[in-house]
């Protein structure tokens, strides 16, 4: 099967519904206080800081490791992310909207416990189903996500064979490319999503090794933000879905 040399993923910067969503989950309150609809939220001034840190981090890789391409999600937050960072590289970009957020249909727009006090029955649902298949009504679940996901990689792999791919998405993206790429099992990848949450521009990354398949190089990393002199976004302040 033809494969990728290089494949990463950076999450895009904190936006400015990541605040409102760490705001509206610290206060207790039902409802985020945003009036974009997901695909035109704004990065904050925070995640123009941190896509500018990734471009100093892309900048100096040597040559034979640069991305030769990259896809961003059509999300502003993502597209202005992969704008920012690569300024000056050369590297083309095209828009793929398999790489979209997932979608929280009715549950759009709620906090954690917004949902439990305005659809119980969903949350109940879920707890019965599980995160990995629940499917809120008029969004998707985890498992529709993978299979565009898996269409997308498809391309990929097909149109640049031997190449180096960097992706530009979304905190369930990279999960769930790790889920794909290293044929993670439900219980593998569930048991990740409890360990740990994707920072803003954090990097997730394989490399093709000498028996022909992809391999993990690094996962959630956010040393280019130290480096750089750029805030990261506190574990605490980075948002979840709500159920």
């Amino acid at each position: 099967m033809a494969e990728l040399a290089s494949l990463w993923i950076v999450r895009h910067g904190e936006s400015t519904a990541n605040v409102a969503a760490t705001a509206a989950e610290t206060s207790g309150a039902e409802l985020i206080d945003i009036t974009h609809r997901d695909a035109d939220v704004p990065l904050s001034p925070t995640g123009e800081e941190q896509a500018r840190a990734t471009a100093r981090w892309l900048a100096g890789l040597p040559d034979s490791q640069r991305p030769d391409v990259a896809v961003a999600s059509p999300y502003l937050r993502a597209v202005r992310t992969a704008e920012l960072a690569l300024d000056g590289t050369g590297i083309p970009m095209s828009i793929d909207e398999r790489l979209r957020d997932r979608e929280l249909g009715i549950l759009d727009g709620l906090t954690g416990h917004g949902v439990r006090r305005r659809f119980p029955e969903e949350a109940h649902r879920r707890d019965r189903l599980g995160k990995f298949y629940y499917r809120p009504p008029g969004g998707e679940s985890w498992t529709d996500v993978v299979l565009r996901l898996r269409s997308l990689l498809g391309d990929l792999r097909r149109d640049h064979e031997g190449g180096r791919v960097l992706l530009f998405g979304h905190d369930a993206l990279v999960f769930l490319l790790r889920y794909l790429v290293e044929g993670l099992t439900e219980a593998e990848l569930m048991a990740l999503t409890r360990e740990h949450v994707i920072a803003n521009c954090s990097v997730t990354g394989w490399h093709v090794e000498d028996a022909g398949r992809l391999v993990a190089e690094s996962f959630n990393d956010i040393a280019h933000l130290h480096q750089q002199g750029a805030r990261p976004t506190r574990e605490d302040e980075v948002h979840a879905e709500p159920v």
